[in-house]
């Protein structure tokens, strides 16, 4: 029998007259029924993977045989993946107090982030030449507040050069993270915008809201343990990306908007999808219209 040990998450606890439970990776508690001759102190050392010092007995084997069809053994663990050379260079944009907090966990786990000068607020959005310069090969944009009317139209496009796309921005108390897009096809950000707009009977509101002008009493302060969750969510999901990791159990990484509640910290994931491509109508060009025609009629009684 191989040397395996329990998948990260996977624990199994001795519950006093009630033998043996094992806690799965999502929390739940499901006990062990084991045949009366197995050793349950045998069996915890096996699934530790320390071994065992005499073979395993029939009985034991098909406890961990049990185990391995349940998915909660797994050989040794290769080490984690290093961060890819060709995916090092990620260019950060937006508020310092989100940049600043995502270039340090971005160091730590291998890339080669660079931060972008500040623009004034009154200047035009970077074009996509700009966004490439340097040739990055993910570029993160963080804003602490709304998303003024066009600013990320270009980096929608980023996707199509080969280049990483993710973003958030903040709304009031309440700050978005978008799904990464990777490769033509994926969310962009006018496809969470309009797939926001038409899921709320207050998209009037909201595309009202988003364009501006809002008064504001007291701001809203990004306070550190805010920014240092925002900066942790973009970081992994740029982490996943660049080494080829899973571990999403829920929804795809790549169709999931994370709300974050600033007041709580509290995360709610939704899924999004693309927006399908329409062919729009050239200028100049009447507007299809249908006439119907009026309903026939029919006399009670007769034939109609």
């Amino acid at each position: 029998m191989s040397r395996s040990r329990l998948v990260p998450g996977v624990e199994v606890v001795a519950v006093p007259g009630r033998g043996l439970a094992v806690r799965t990776a999502e929390g739940e508690f499901l006990g062990v029924r084991t045949p009366g001759a197995a050793d349950e102190s045998a069996l915890l050392s096996l699934l530790s993977g320390a071994g065992a010092a005499t073979p395993p007995g029939k009985e034991l084997s098909a406890v961990v045989v049990a185990f391995e069809e349940a998915g909660y053994l797994a050989d040794e663990p290769p080490p984690p993946a290093p961060w890819p050379a060709d995916r090092r260079a990620v260019l950060l944009l937006g508020t310092p107090a989100l940049t600043r907090p995502l270039a340090a966990h971005l160091t730590a786990l291998g890339a080669e982030p660079r931060t972008a000068p500040a623009t004034a607020p009154d200047a035009p959005p970077p074009a996509i030449e700009d966004l490439l310069d340097g040739d990055p090969a993910a570029v993160v944009w963080c804003l602490d507040g709304p998303v003024p009317e066009g600013l990320w139209d270009a980096a929608d496009r980023l996707p199509a050069h080969g280049v990483a796309w993710l973003r958030c921005h903040r709304e009031g108390w309440q700050a978005y993270v978008e799904p990464l897009a990777a490769a033509p096809g994926d969310v962009t950000a006018a496809h969470v915008r309009a797939r926001r707009l038409a899921a709320t009977p207050a998209h009037r509101e909201l595309a009202a809201y988003w364009s501006g002008p809002r008064t504001a009493g007291a701001p809203v302060d990004l306070t550190v343990p805010a920014a240092a969750l925002l900066a942790a969510l973009l970081a992994d999901d740029l982490a996943r990306w660049a080494t080829g990791a899973d571990g999403t159990t829920g929804i795809p990484a790549r169709r999931r908007l994370r709300r974050v509640d600033l007041r709580t910290l509290t995360v709610t994931e939704h899924p999004v999808l693309p927006v399908p491509a329409v062919v729009a109508v050239p200028v100049g060009t009447a507007t299809p219209t249908v006439t119907a025609k009026p309903a026939a009629t029919t006399t009670p009684g007769k034939d109609g």
